[in-house]
């Protein structure tokens, strides 16, 4: 008896790790569906126009919104669409380091990583600045101002313990981000002819504006691989100054934490593990550890994690949240994008 008891603890672990990974699959198996009929109607694309005038990716997002208006996915379904939106994309993402080389950053110069930091920067102080004019709280401007100009969810959730936010606050910040991202994603390539912009000019202006590094990797893909190595060495970049930005907040937090529990940031909440990644895989391909032969295969695998992430980000988008955004909200959030792009236009256009 004691033998058996004792064995059980031992026994359970790995039944809840296969349970867990079991719980998955429904979710995965529903995105890939979704990315494989996507895939099907871009071949048909190309089969008619010679070319896909609707990227895969892109219908994969359109195809998961267009679903998930009619349909909501049942808790079996949620656990996999999660993982795919969130730790498959974040796979994807570190797989790209292998193609880029640190030539690429030297390349880049000092005025392109001094007009990083100014414009998100400027972004901040300015977003910030439209929050108090539209009437919202100090931590909810904030939070807006670094979700926009940094990375989205990901400087909105390390901010928020930060400086106290409380959970109507972070919700309503948050609330917009998934349905701009995916707007961003879909509308940012129709600037390229829009504009006349290069490969490299495109890159920059989607590392500058898209909220969320994977997202980065959706809207440049369809623009080419130098876009894309661009863009996500921009981003990259970009996410880097939540660092100081999150240090910042932390030596004045007290102003607006009224009773909250002070929590401290780790170095992995700053800087999550896939940019680790991805500057490791780079690095290793930089010393052409990583030879030039794999980047081909990871490229394609990269592409099709990106496709299955798009659909679950489709899948998570609920379009009637609109309805529940407070106008003032939805105000400052669309104002601070719309600041954002145009000062990163003026900058791309400054680089021609």
């Amino acid at each position: 008896m004691s033998q058996n008891q004792a064995s059980s603890p031992a026994a359970a672990k790995p039944t809840t790790a296969f349970s867990r990974i079991v719980a998955l699959i429904p979710g995965i198996l529903l995105c890939i569906a979704v990315a494989g009929v996507s895939a099907l109607l871009e071949r048909a694309e190309l089969g008619v126009f010679e070319h896909p005038y609707i990227e895969a990716l892109v219908m994969a997002i359109l195809l998961g919104m267009a679903l998930r208006s009619f349909w909501k996915p049942a808790p079996r379904w949620q656990a996999g669409i999660a993982f795919s939106a969130k730790q498959l994309l974040e796979v994807a993402v570190m797989l790209l380091g292998a193609s880029i080389s640190f030539a690429a950053i030297a390349a880049s110069g000092i005025a392109l990583l001094v007009s990083i930091a100014a414009v998100v920067v400027i972004a901040l102080c300015v977003s910030f600045g439209l929050g108090r004019m539209l009437g919202l709280s100090t931590r909810l401007s904030i939070l807006i101002a670094c979700g926009n100009s940094i990375c989205g969810n990901s400087a909105i959730a390390a901010v928020a313990p930060i400086i106290g936010a409380n959970s109507e606050e972070i919700a309503s910040s948050i609330s917009f981000t998934a349905i701009l991202g995916v707007m961003m994603v879909l509308g940012l390539p129709l600037l390229i002819p829009l504009l006349q912009l290069t490969a490299t000019q495109y890159g920059i202006l989607a590392g500058l504006t898209v909220y969320a590094v994977p997202q980065v990797l959706a809207a440049t893909v369809p623009a080419g691989l130098i876009s894309t190595q661009i863009g996500t060495l921009v981003k990259l970049m970009r996410v880097l100054m939540l660092g100081p930005v999150v240090v910042g907040l932390s030596l004045v937090a007290s102003r607006w934490q009224t009773g909250a529990k002070k929590t401290n940031v780790g170095f992995f909440r700053l800087v999550p593990w896939f940019i680790l990644g991805f500057l490791a895989l780079a690095t290793l391909r930089s010393l052409e550890i990583v030879p030039a032969t794999v980047v081909g295969p990871v490229t394609k695998i990269t592409t099709f994690l990106t496709v299955v992430s798009m659909a679950a980000l489709g899948l998570g988008v609920d379009v009637k949240v609109l309805a529940n955004v407070g106008g003032r909200v939805t105000a400052a959030v669309t104002l601070s994008l719309m600041l954002l792009l145009g000062i990163s236009i003026a900058l791309v256009h400054w680089f021609k």
